[in-house]
């Protein structure tokens, strides 16, 4: 995709991955709107790029309803759609509350569904788009201490595999962004929960963990919507892991070859 002029929408944009995702966007001549619940940051961020700000609490289903028609109305036809905004957990399922429960899946799997059936009707319309969701490398297999955010990340992943095949037929394409560690607060909070220690502890012993910084999974990030590429993964160690995770999907899309599927229109 072109990303001269485009207009991408950022949730989750006031910090971390999605602050340095709105940076490098706008570095490829993007223009931004981004969404958060950090009220001042997300202005002076907005302020800095040039870009708009929407705050908005994504886990209030009336503010996701509204946001895209919100976004539309006072910046302008979406282009690009980030879903990045999430939360995760970071100690043991028998621990966590059904509150938690219900806001990572939420946060990480509804709002991302229902942002995205949002800017369909407008990318179908022109023929033109792309849709970015911040996924993980624990959505390809079960890590300890992160059973219900890996969970909805897998989730999110099976949902873009299946939408990916119904889009085909048009110009609208998807990137699933699924990283490992990223030096954000994110990780930060792994970091210091005592029963995690040994499971890190083994990861980097077995170096299949290296950290990577938020600027580096931006950059990647851009690069992989100019391509139109479908996945960026890191570490590139364990990227076999997605890719198994990919298989049965793979093996659909080709059982379907050649069936139409969605909207048919001229890419």
């Amino acid at each position: 995709m072109e990303l001269s002029n485009a207009h991408v929408v950022i949730t989750g944009g006031s910090r971390g991955i999605g602050a340095a995702m709105a940076r490098s966007f706008v570095k490829a001549g993007a223009k931004v709107s981004l969404v958060a619940r950090s009220v001042d940051a997300l202005a002076t961020l907005a302020s800095e790029l040039g870009g708009r700000s929407f705050p908005a609490d994504l886990l209030d289903p009336r503010e996701v309803d509204n946001l895209i028609p919100q976004i539309r109305e006072e910046a302008g036809p979406i282009d690009v759609l980030v879903n990045n905004a999430g939360i995760e957990t970071n100690a043991f399922f028998h621990t966590v509350t059904a509150k938690q429960i219900r806001d990572i899946t939420t946060l990480n799997l509804e709002v991302p569904m229902v942002l995205t059936r949002a800017v369909l009707d407008g990318m179908l319309e022109r023929n033109h788009g792309h849709l970015v969701f911040t996924s993980s490398l624990a959505g390809s297999g079960g890590f300890p201490g992160l059973t219900a955010y890996g969970a909805t990340k897998a989730g999110l992943s099976n949902f873009v595999a299946g939408l990916r095949m119904e889009l085909k037929d048009t110009n609208i394409h998807t990137t699933v962004v699924a990283p490992g560690p990223v030096d954000t607060q994110m990780w930060d909070k792994l970091e210091v929960v005592d029963e995690l220690a040994p499971m890190l502890k083994r990861l980097r012993l077995l170096q299949v963990i290296p950290m990577k910084t938020p600027e580096f999974i931006a950059e990647q990030t851009v690069a992989a919507v100019e391509a139109n590429r479908r996945h960026f993964r890191t570490p590139r160690r364990l990227a076999a892991t997605g890719m198994m995770r990919e298989v049965p999907s793979r093996i659909t899309a080709s059982l379907l070859a050649g069936v139409p599927l969605g909207p048919q229109l001229n890419k």
